[in-house]
């Protein structure tokens, strides 16, 4: 359930960390008060996770996975550029979490 946890939270800071852009700059109200909500519940799930989840690996994880899915929202969405240095970024984000998880077994 752990993990279950997890996922939903990382799901709920993707959606906060897209409100807090479309509430640019906190002028729109709905995308505002949105952004508080997910966060709120993210922090609240993966505070629930770190119940069974070491640290080291819940928060990589949260942190990595959030990271790559606002890349990809903000290419795909708000059109955001993508060039190699982006990519190789997140690569090496994804090898970091997954020696993270290798490291604690």
């Amino acid at each position: 359930m752990a993990w279950v946890y997890l996922i939903i939270g990382i799901l709920a800071e993707v959606c906060g960390t897209t409100s807090m852009k479309l509430s640019q700059g906190f002028s729109k109200l709905i995308p505002s008060i949105a952004l508080f909500v997910f966060y709120g519940l993210s922090l609240v799930l993966v505070n629930l996770a770190l119940k069974r989840l070491d640290v080291s690996v819940a928060y990589a994880v949260w942190s990595a996975v959030g990271t790559a899915i606002i890349a990809t929202i903000g290419v795909l969405y708000f059109k955001e550029p993508l060039n190699l240095i982006k990519i190789g970024s997140l690569v090496l984000i994804v090898l970091g979490v997954v020696g993270l998880n290798l490291g604690s077994k």
